[in-house]
């Protein structure tokens, strides 16, 4: 397992896109796992589903997704549809919980791409590596049309396989992708190369005309702090302090800690 405080990129992981279920995607907790290396909750059986709060309604699911359940009986679709609204609102403050509520609604509707993203999102965030990679492979060959690649890649990192998260990186998905989808790709990419200890390389990667100081929101944040922390582990301080404070002046939402990383070098 990656241990992300002990090495640079430790604010790299990527957003999870929300799929219209899922919550802003910021917790990374690691879970203990089995003997064999499963979350606990991985081998769940439907009779051991977690209860779903009297509040939560299957309207609050993103449209797209209930007519993606659409297939299913109507009692069954209700019930996965709760399920999947209740992962996403238990996905930042208790990934466990989440991912129980989203193995729930997989053992009734193991073939819907949609349902597929939810595990692997709510594995990835509860550090399950191994789990996360395996739903999302499954919900893009079902057709997910979700942007999947950079927490596919970043799983490839948590295993411990960082070339092939670079290998996934250079393949033609990779080229098509654009915007925040690209960046969050990019970020992954040069975590990887950290990994292997081409921080060099990993500098090319992040340095391109997306490194706009004048950029705002969570992925310009996150860039920006990627960009800091690899000139900091090449020595590069005062540099490194430029683009943290940059960093923190683009996170409107919190997602990194570049605050408390400027009072450090300051």
């Amino acid at each position: 397992m990656v241990d992300d405080t002990q090495k640079p990129g430790r604010e790299r992981r990527p957003r999870p896109a929300s799929g219209g279920w899922s919550g802003p995607g910021r917790a990374r907790t690691t879970q203990p796992k089995n003997a064999d290396g499963r979350h606990p909750h991985g081998d769940r059986a439907p009779h051991d589903a977690p209860a779903i709060p009297s509040d939560v309604d299957a309207r609050q699911l993103d449209p797209a997704i209930r007519r993606e359940l659409s297939t299913l009986d109507r009692a069954t679709a209700d019930a996965v549809a709760r399920h999947l609204v209740a992962a996403g609102a238990l996905l930042d403050e208790d990934p466990e919980a989440a991912l129980g509520h989203a193995l729930a609604a997989r053992a009734r509707s193991s073939r819907i791409a949609a349902v597929r993203e939810a595990v692997g999102i709510a594995a990835y965030q509860c550090g399950d590596w191994a789990q996360a990679l395996s739903e999302l492979r499954a919900a893009r060959r079902m057709g997910s049309k979700s942007s999947l690649l950079a927490l596919m890649a970043d799983c490839e990192r948590g295993l411990g396989r960082p070339e092939r998260a670079i290998e996934l990186a250079r393949g033609p998905e990779a080229a098509e992708l654009s915007g925040d989808d690209a960046d969050e790709l990019r970020i992954v990419a040069a975590g990887a190369r950290a990994d292997l200890g081409q921080l060099e390389q990993a500098l090319t990667v992040l340095s391109t005309p997306q490194l706009d100081p004048g950029r705002k929101g969570p992925t310009a944040a996150r860039l920006f702090y990627a960009y800091a922390d690899t000139l900091l582990a090449l020595g590069r301080r005062d540099e490194a302090l430029q683009w943290f404070l940059r960093s923190a002046g683009a996170d409107v939402e919190g997602v990194t800690d570049a605050e408390d990383r400027v009072g450090e070098l300051a």
